[in-house]
């Protein structure tokens, strides 16, 4: 490990072995993953490192995380549990080659004799964000080096993680910072008007276009256009989209002529969107051109000692007079021991409940993440349309929870169910962490 002298936060250089997972006995024999210094998520899950198809493997089975001396293996809350050489496991560190089973599955674990140099940087913060875990403050080393550049950078990471502000984080330190700042949610509007969305319309272009209209592109001309949920846009408008960042230019429908654009990209997704582009839903061309710098987003249980200092920074924001000592020692045992799946907005829901009702108590219920928040009205209440606020996303997890489990997570049945659209259903399961 080696530091560096120059002024302002001091930066380290840090060394991670590269380790192998390989399947070796299973549905899925053969299929490697090598990586370093990051967690890797096994499982059935398309959101998973190593995507499995054994129908005995969790969606979310198992966790590797990759450290400085070694890896830890932790159950994920699966079904049928996770085997060391027989003996079930549910958190454990090895620093030698393992043979790992997962329901019909087994993986060998090896430490390679490679390593791959990360810089780490002292200051807790970057922008808007905080956080002095190691993960965090390597991912602020990142930001530095790439926000002052024009690169696209491509943001992955769990729901919830915060990635919509690392990526308006990057655009303040940039040299667009003084520029629009646009944000597009891919998975938000309707298929048919996407096209219209993202590259604005002529009057007469189609049924409905009573007027001219920019889209998001031209509208973030000189500035930053944040793409998010990129892994969700159709295949046929990502040779589109693909065009429009190769030529920097774009054709609104129905015109003659296109339109120059200079926008920097800034794309995220709680896909794995390699294995995307491995199983052809995603265009390989585009993946590259999205990612020219690749920024991973840690989810806030591999960083849980960053909790009282998002804590403490949530209460500025919502009540500067609170301090960490009106949250009750139960409520931060409870915060420690909780796997938070719906991460860094998760956190923020449960201090604003606090707020609400300084007599709180959080029980998780399952490793699912199920909880129950309750509390009684007395002094310390929320304003009314804080408490509004917070009731109405308890309200919308627990109808979620409920219509997820009657549809068997059949995004389509589901919409059925309650009558509204899947964008609807696929948008709420997003806020409240229960996409993966």
């Amino acid at each position: 490990m080696s530091q560096s002298t120059r002024a302002g936060p001091q930066h380290e250089t840090v060394r991670y072995e590269r380790t192998r997972a390989a399947v070796i006995k299973g549905p899925d024999i053969g299929l490697v993953i090598e990586a370093a210094g990051r967690t890797l998520r096994i499982g059935t899950s398309p959101t998973s490192d190593l995507i499995l198809t054994d129908d005995t493997v969790s969606r979310n089975h198992c966790e590797i995380e990759l450290t400085e001396t070694g890896f830890r293996v932790r159950d994920a809350g699966s079904t049928n549990g996770v085997r060391v050489q027989g003996i079930r496991v549910f958190d454990a560190a090895f620093s030698t080659p393992i043979e790992l089973t997962i329901g019909e599955t087994t993986l060998s674990i090896t430490p390679l004799s490679e390593t791959e140099a990360r810089e780490r940087t002292s200051a807790p913060r970057f922008g808007d964000l905080r956080g002095n875990s190691r993960r965090m403050r390597e991912l602020f080393a990142q930001l530095e080096r790439f926000a002052p550049t024009d690169l696209s950078v491509l943001l992955e990471g769990e729901t919830g993680v915060g990635k919509d502000l690392v990526a308006e984080s990057i655009h303040r330190a940039s040299e667009r910072g003084d520029g629009p700042y646009v944000v597009f949610d891919c998975s938000a509007v309707a298929p048919t008007l996407i096209e219209s969305e993202l590259f604005g319309h002529e009057r007469g272009a189609f049924t409905g276009a009573v007027g001219e209209r920019p889209g998001v592109f031209e509208e973030a001309t000189g500035g930053t256009l944040f793409l998010d949920e990129i892994g969700e846009l159709s295949k046929d408008l990502q040779p589109k989209l693909l065009r429009a960042l190769e030529k920097r230019e774009i054709k609104r429908l129905g015109a003659r002529k296109p339109t120059q654009i200079d926008v920097r990209t800034i794309a995220a997704t709680n896909r794995n969107l390699l294995a995307e582009v491995e199983r052809g839903a995603f265009r390989q061309d585009l993946y590259y051109r999205i990612a020219a710098a690749r920024l991973l987003v840690p989810p806030l249980r591999e960083r849980l000692e960053d909790i009282p200092m998002l804590v403490e920074h949530f209460l500025a924001q919502e009540t500067p007079e609170l301090s960490q000592a009106s949250i009750p020692m139960h409520v931060w045992q409870m915060f420690a021991a909780h796997r938070w799946p719906g991460n860094v907005r998760e956190l923020r829901n449960a201090v604003k409940r606090v707020i609400v009702a300084p007599e709180l108590s959080l029980h998780t219920a399952s490793a699912e993440g199920d909880r129950a928040l309750t509390g009684s009205s007395g002094p310390g209440l929320a304003p009314l349309r804080v408490a509004r606020r917070i009731a109405v996303d308890g309200f919308e997890q627990d109808y979620l929870r409920v219509l997820l489990g009657r549809s068997e997570r059949n995004v389509t049945r589901a919409a059925a169910i309650a009558e509204v659209s899947r964008q609807m259903i696929q948008k709420l399961m997003r806020k409240h962490g229960m996409d993966g």
